[in-house]
This record gives structure tokens, sequence and C-alpha cells, in this order.
């Protein structure tokens, strides 16, 4: 039997439960512990019948779920995500996006300056959302490991290569040394096997992560390398053993990932390292 959750459980703490037990829970549970985390509006503001339709369970389910978690039912669960639907993330911009989205399939939808407007705003959101998600400890945390390092390896491939990349350039600018795995000529394994506890590891990766990256990750926390995670899930293959874990969601369903905001973070990271060598 599942110890009951406290009344006044934060989002933050639920999502990280979530996490915590995501592994232990059976397939069907699992498959909605994802889809909870990937949509938070839709579980504060749907019924049982409509979350257990758009995650492809039976609603029975979706009670077990909150069972699971310690929950006396549903509703009592549902409040967490309501009470963080009330502060609100930009919903400005995620008012224009959804009406931009309505409109795609018209022909003025489908004009270059429409879709430039919805790139302008899913990137002002992802921002807005980076501003109040990315805490004041965790920066300070990231820093400190980079500034600790010997040298800073990077992994990023596939569509989180130039985070990556950018990365490198800024931290080079800056004196740092820096070990970006590109893999290139299938190395992967070569360019990361000199990297010890006196290094760290800033891996990048969003869904859907790159094999790679996924498979070289783990290799490097177990040989207790410091690593920090920029991801978009707490359930992310770059998660478990990191140091930091800076968490970028997209918006729903979106035509294309924006990189403004971990393009954003990782220039405040690099700049940040540099004032604190002053």
């Amino acid at each position: 039997m599942n110890k009951p959750v406290d009344t006044a459980m934060t989002y933050d703490e639920l999502r990280g439960a979530i996490a915590q037990r995501h592994r232990a829970l059976s397939g069907r549970l699992q498959q909605i512990a994802e889809f909870v985390l990937d949509h938070p509006i839709d579980v504060a503001l749907g019924t049982v019948a409509e979350i257990a339709e758009r995650s492809g369970v039976p609603p029975s389910a979706i009670v077990r779920f909150a069972h699971a978690l310690g929950f006396g039912g549903f509703t009592q669960m549902q409040q967490v995500f309501r009470t963080r639907l009330v502060a609100g993330v930009a919903p400005s911009y995620k008012a224009r996006l959804a009406r931009m989205k309505s409109e795609e399939k018209s022909v003025l939808g489908r004009k270059p300056a429409a879709v430039l407007g919805r790139f302008v705003a899913e990137a002002q959101s992802s921002l807005v959302t980076l501003s109040q998600s990315a805490h004041e400890r965790q920066l300070e945390a990231a820093i400190m490991i980079l500034a600790k390092a010997r040298d800073i390896y990077l992994l990023g491939l596939g569509g989180s290569f130039p985070v990556a990349t950018h990365l490198a350039y800024v931290l080079r600018k800056l004196g740092r040394r820096v070990v970006l795995l590109d893999g290139t000529g299938g190395s992967i394994h070569e360019q990361s096997h000199p990297a010890t506890s006196e290094d760290a590891l800033v891996a990048i990766s969003f869904r859907n992560y790159y094999p790679d990256t996924a498979r070289l990750f783990p290799e490097l926390v177990a040989r207790n390398v410091p690593a920090i995670s920029i991801t978009d899930s707490l359930l992310s293959p770059i998660v478990e053993g990191a140091s930091v874990v800076f968490e970028i969601q997209d918006m729903p369903e979106p035509a294309l990932r924006t990189l403004v905001a971990p393009m954003c973070l990782v220039q405040a990271l690099a700049i940040g390292l540099d004032l604190a060598a002053d």
C-alpha cells in the first residue's frame, strides 16, 4: 500500500516523485506518467475520461496511477496540476500560439510571415519558461562544476549538436579546455575515454533522444564524471546520475523544436563561469 502524500505537495515535488517511481510502475502506468509530465495543462483541465482517451489507457488506469503516487484519488492529484496552472507560464504567448495553430490549415496560416510568427511565439514562450524554471541554485551549482573541471566534455548530437557546438565555441573563446564529443568517424568512445572525475560533462538531448547520447551518458556518469544535463523531461535518459538537470520543455506538438532557450542557457553558463573566475 502506498503511503499517503502530503496534501501540500507542490507540482515540482510531484514531478520528482513521478520520475523517481517511473521504473517501478507497470507499463501502462509508465505510459500515464509520461503523458502527465508532457501534458500538465491537459491533466489540470481534463476529466478522467478525457485524459484516459488522450493517453490511450482506460479511465481506471488513471485512478490507479493517482493511487500509486499516494493520492486518495484522481481529483486530489489533479489539484496539484491546477495549482500549477494558476501560477501559469507565459499564458499570452501560449494563447497566441494556440490561435496560430488553429489557423494553420488556412491559406493565411501557410504564409511565411505566419510561420515566422509561430516560431517567434514559441521562442518567446520557451524563454519565459526558462527564466522561471532555471533556479539560481541550479545555475550556481552548474557553474561550480564547470569551474572545478580540468576539461569540459560536451555531448550533444543530432538536433542538439548546434547547442553543443555553440557552447564549445564560447568556452574556447573564454580560454577553457573543451572536448566536443561529435563522434566523427565513429570515434565518440575514443573521444570520451580520457574523461575522469576531475573533468565535467555537459549533456544536451531532447526527444527523440539521440541513441549515442543515451548510451554514452550513463557510461561517463558511472566513471564519476560530474554531469550537467539539459533536456526536456525528468524521464529523459540523461537525467539519472546528473549532478544538475535543466529541464526545458518544448511547446506541445511543435513544428520544430526551438533551440532559443537552450542556446540562451548555455550562454548564461559560459558567461557565468567567466564572471565567477574574476
